[in-house]
């Protein structure tokens, strides 16, 4: 397998959106090496301006196409509603060669290019919220005019906000149900594991420590031992035991087929709300 190409060094950003999303990218796009006086945020509320520009050193507007002009790299990071209308406003104002980098959800590469100069490369990215502490999951898809070396510097860019894999997007639906939309499933099944230990006698607070505790470390073992999930979770589970007893409850419930449909909804939801965004 081929090497990935090496990232050219990006000296200038425009970040459309000061969001909390934003933010992160904001962040990860200074621990890549890009200097503060290059990057250009527009946030048209003064008040989240000022204190993204005491925050970083970053230089802020409210004028889209002024953010734009002569950045490298230019992040979308706007509510998927009003995308289309600010690619209006800044398509006669993109650099030569400039890379367009969107972390709005729902919307193809495609949509961009029929908006944005012929030959702009597009970049489509799909974060998830463990990227505000340096823990996310995100995948890069490339549109029809960027090229392995596009996909390195966004790559490199997002590097900060923990895992970033390249992905076809034809698979963009399902990086959104997995790991777009996975902390919420994570969130929801240490909320329940916390309300187990309520039931059975332990403090709300205790309970949840324990839960969030036990996540935690389970994921850790995962991750550093590189065992398959399947390996550790029957190392765990003695013949006749409590945690076997525990798991012939989930299949009773059918809980993994349950995580399965979750997915399998979030996935068709994510391709409806294209259909919506872009027609």
């Amino acid at each position: 397998m081929s090497e990935a190409p090496p990232a050219a060094p990006v000296r200038s950003v425009a970040l459309l959106g000061g969001g909390v999303m934003g933010e992160a990218i904001l962040a990860a796009v200074l621990r890549a090496g890009v200097p503060a006086g290059g990057v250009a945020v527009c946030e048209r509320r003064a008040e989240r301006a000022d204190e993204l520009r005491d925050r970083y050193g970053v230089r802020t507007t409210d004028d889209l196409a002024d953010a734009v002009r002569g950045a490298e790299v230019v992040v979308v990071a706007l509510k998927p509603g009003d995308v289309r209308a600010a690619l209006t406003e800044v398509t006669d104002h993109l650099a030569p060669g400039a890379v367009v980098l969107s972390v709005a959800a729902g919307l193809t590469t495609a949509f961009y290019e029929r908006l944005l100069p012929e030959g702009t490369p597009v970049l489509r990215v799909m974060p998830n919220t463990p990227a505000l502490v340096g823990a996310g999951a995100s995948a890069v898809a490339p549109g029809r005019s960027a090229t392995p070396e596009h996909v390195a510097t966004g790559t490199a860019l997002l590097a900060a906000t923990g895992l970033v894999v390249a992905a076809a997007e034809k698979d963009m639906d399902a990086v959104t149900a997995i790991s777009g939309s996975g902390p919420a499933y994570v969130f929801a099944l240490v909320d329940a594991l916390a309300e187990a230990g309520v039931v059975l006698g332990l403090t709300r607070d205790r309970a949840l420590e324990l839960a969030t505790a036990t996540f935690r470390g389970a994921v850790a073992l995962l991750d550093e031992t590189g065992e398959h999930p399947v390996v550790l979770r029957e190392r765990v589970t003695s013949p006749g035991g409590t945690t076997a007893a525990g798991l012939r409850q989930f299949d009773a419930h059918a809980v993994r087929a349950a995580v399965v449909a979750a997915a399998e909804a979030a996935r068709d939801r994510s391709r409806a709300l294209s259909a919506e965004l872009e027609g």
